[in-house]
């Protein structure tokens, strides 16, 4: 039973490590990457669709991305998403392609983005502690129905734990590379 609690427990965690890695790859950090806009929600004929099922979103140069709507008629509606959103950045469009380019971040806008990103951390932290919670609860409710012994209670607590701390290791590790990478002129 404490194998099948500390495997479900290494699933949730990896999940919030996982989910945390997916909001670092959205921010901006001075280089273009496709998925700082390809979730960017378009107006698909009456519908919001993310960009990346109406265009294709490519890296021209180390500042600069590329999006080629798939209808010539998209145009207009993703340059309309693109000033929505928050990015702030402006489109330059050429035919059916469109241009991104990214200006160079400012030092006060590393510290703004570098805020975000501890955040972000910490929001990981508390959902991994959060699953180590539910799952320590879920421990003691065994021991209560005696299901488990007062030394496997402990043992799995401990284990528990261990794995906690693996997460979250992970996130801080994650979180040092993307302060780096953002402070990085």
């Amino acid at each position: 039973m404490i194998e099948d609690l500390k495997h479900d427990a290494g699933q949730r965690m990896q999940k919030c490590v996982e989910t945390f890695q997916a909001d670092l790859r959205k921010l901006r950090t001075g280089r273009a990457h496709p998925s700082l806009v390809e979730n960017m929600k378009v107006d698909y004929y009456g519908s919001d669709v993310p960009l990346k099922q109406v265009a294709n979103v490519a890296v021209e140069d180390a500042r600069t991305l590329t999006i080629s709507p798939w209808e010539k008629n998209m145009v207009g509606a993703i340059e309309k998403a693109i000033h929505k959103s928050d990015l702030g950045l402006t489109p330059m469009t050429a035919g059916a392609v469109i241009r991104l380019p990214l200006p160079p971040l400012t030092e006060e806008r590393r510290r703004d983005i570098t805020k975000v990103v501890r955040a972000d951390a910490e929001n990981a932290r508390v959902a991994i502690r959060n699953v180590r919670r539910d799952v320590i609860g879920e421990i003691k409710e065994a021991l209560k129905a005696k299901l488990l012994s007062q030394d496997e209670e402990k043992r799995g607590e401990v284990e528990i734990q261990k794995l906690t701390d693996k997460y979250i290791a992970d996130i801080d590790t994650q979180l040092g590379a993307k302060e780096k990478e953002i402070m990085q002129v």
